[in-house]
């Protein structure tokens, strides 16, 4: 007896898989294609995306070949079409080092450029920071200290940049030739209290302060 009572619930199973599958046949097929076209058109983004980045990455070496090489017109042009056409992470890359290749021939048009790639937003903030650093050091021996302060003052005061070091080296410099002791000894105390200040730069600061005039005393 038991056995006829699972024969039926069998029969009455399939016959509500039939009716579910009769009814929804063609939603669970539609799904199963979608599902496999979204699978197949990531894996083809992906590898797509990587093809890009391979190629980016063999033109971005080339241009710096070029540029070791001191054809600097040449790496110039290379880093601006991968400015045009590369990945972000490469298109980012292309335009700091397309800066430097200006720089070899036009120094206001190369800080404008590195200023430029300060200003922009979809830049990582190092990369931004490594922009404000290299315009300062172009522009340095021809501004003021107030305008290298504006560039550099939120550089060199944050703890979390890495560049922070080379901005209060620039500062204390630019202090210096203003013939701003006071100043110029606030951004040279920085490095010296800084338990992560390289070397060779905390080296530099020591002789820097040597050449300041000594603390009045009261």
């Amino acid at each position: 007896m038991s056995e006829l009572f699972d024969e039926v619930d069998e029969e009455v199973r399939r016959d509500q898989l039939k009716k579910l599958w009769d009814k929804y046949s063609l939603f669970i097929i539609a799904l199963a294609i979608i599902v496999v076209a979204g699978v197949g058109g990531w894996r083809g983004y992906q590898y797509l995306e990587a093809k890009k980045a391979a190629e980016a990455g063999a033109a971005f070496d080339r241009a710096v070949e070029l540029s070791d090489q001191n054809k600097h017109a040449e790496a110039e042009a290379a880093f601006a079409d991968l400015v045009t056409k590369a990945p972000s992470g490469y298109r980012t890359l292309a335009r700091l080092r397309m800066a430097a290749e200006v720089a070899t021939r036009d120094q206001p048009a190369a800080a404008k450029l590195y200023d430029d790639i300060a200003a922009d937003r979809s830049v990582g903030g190092p990369d931004q920071d490594l922009a404000r650093i290299r315009a300062a050091q172009i522009v340095m021996e021809t501004t003021t200290y107030p305008n290298m302060l504006q560039r550099l003052e939120a550089v060199a005061t944050s703890k979390d940049s890495t560049f922070r070091h080379s901005a209060r080296e620039l500062l204390a410099l630019s202090a210096w030739r203003a013939n701003d002791a006071t100043a110029a000894r606030q951004w040279l105390d920085q490095i010296a209290n800084d338990g992560e200040t390289p070397p060779s730069m905390r080296s530099r600061a020591e002789a820097l302060q040597a050449l300041l005039p000594p603390v009045a005393k009261s």
